[in-house]
């Protein structure tokens, strides 16, 4: 005699087509696909054992789902909260790892530069008998985006008037002097040198990408001399005048200075600003004298004391650097000379000005946070 199951099913029109879907989805999870096919199959009045056969389950776990899904419908064929696995380390214990991989390794006498997730675990072992694994430790540390393995360099600042100059840079930037906007015929460069482009000739003729293959640059190479690029980078109109000389200096700089104040719209401009780092070739109150001697309309502006990050020129150096020099394989100077020329007129046929977007105000919440550690952590500038 067939038995019926006391837990009937009678399917709403939503029901059936949520139900429908889940059954034929292959990208649903199994169990999700499983648990439709025997709601289905018992809302057309199957018995639990054909199902069972059906499917290719016990009979225990239709009886299960069909029981389920008439008690709480859809969201009863979710799985129910479970307990999970016992904790094996307590709260305690990820916090000694966090605070251990917050410290310098040296504050605790341990000779390393820097933590690594197994030199933690094992410092865990000896130190609190915690024996947890390193990639529990690698776990529990990027819930918190820790990375103690890794570092970056980073300079203090030192000149006394930093926010200033630093200020009247950015307010350039910005087409402002002195509190009032430039004008149509004012301009803004910043230059600076590359030092020490190697001319190195490889040993061995460098082979291009082919399948499956990436460039390969012969390793040993023999050494052609080296030159310095000297370049002028016009913020606001996006366009770079360059010259390769032997060295860097007072002269070459002038010589720079020279073939941009002669061309067109700087022989002729109200103002041109010329800001500058503090390298040997352009520094202190006697190049801005030298300067304005020579070029009645420049004015030269120095960025504060290890503040390259705030010259655009850089920029344009970063370019030079990824897309010319590197890798570096010219067989003499003059090659280097053709190329860097050649690059340059390429560049200028596409350049618009850099998008900056460090303004006076994120120079002042930068300071702001400098002087905020620099009170909390008086220990560490006297270090």
């Amino acid at each position: 005699m067939r038995v019926m199951s006391p837990s009937l099913i009678v399917l709403s029109g939503e029901e059936e087509a949520v139900l429908a879907a889940r059954a034929r989805s292959v990208r649903g999870g199994y169990r999700d696909r499983l648990r439709a096919q025997i709601v289905l199959a018992a809302a057309a009045g199957k018995t639990n054992a054909a199902i069972a056969a059906e499917v290719g389950v016990h009979v225990d776990t239709v009886r299960k789902w069909r029981r389920r899904f008439a008690a709480a419908r859809l969201p009863g064929l979710k799985d129910a909260p479970r307990s999970g696995r016992p904790p094996v380390f307590t709260a305690a214990d990820r916090a000694e790892v966090i605070a251990l991989a917050c410290a310098l390794p040296a504050e605790s006498g341990v000779p390393l530069s820097k933590w690594s997730c197994p030199e933690l675990a094992r410092e865990l072992a000896a130190r609190c008998q915690i024996a947890v694994s390193a990639s529990t430790i690698r776990r529990w540390l990027a819930g918190d985006a820790l990375k103690p393995w890794q570092h970056r360099s980073w300079i203090s600042v030192r000149d006394p008037e930093f926010a200033a100059k630093a200020a009247r840079v950015l307010d350039l930037y910005a087409r402002i002097w002195d509190g009032a906007p430039l004008g149509s015929n004012d301009h803004v460069i910043c230059a600076d040198e590359k030092t020490s482009i190697q001319a190195r000739c490889r040993c061995h003729p460098t082979l291009p990408p082919g399948k499956a293959r990436a460039m390969r640059v012969e390793h040993d190479y023999r050494r052609g001399g080296a030159l310095a690029y000297l370049a002028a980078w016009d913020v606001h109109r996006g366009r770079v005048t360059g010259r390769c000389e032997h060295t860097t200096g007072i002269a070459p700089f002038a010589r720079l200075a020279g073939q941009v104040m002669t061309t067109e719209p700087y022989a002729s401009a109200d103002r041109v600003f010329w800001i500058v780092d503090n390298g040997s070739s352009h520094r202190g109150a006697a190049s801005i004298k030298r300067m304005s001697n020579t070029w009645p309309n420049a004015h030269l502006i120095h960025l504060p004391v290890h503040a390259s990050w705030l010259d655009q020129a850089e920029i344009y150096f970063s370019i030079v650097q990824r897309k010319v020099v590197t890798p570096n394989d010219f067989t003499d100077l003059g090659q280097i000379r053709d190329r860097l020329a050649a690059f340059e007129t390429r560049y200028n046929a596409i350049a618009r000005p850099f998008n900056w977007k460090f303004t006076r105000t994120d120079l002042d919440d930068l300071l702001h946070r400098i002087d905020a550690h620099e009170k909390t952590q008086p220990h560490a500038l006297a270090a």
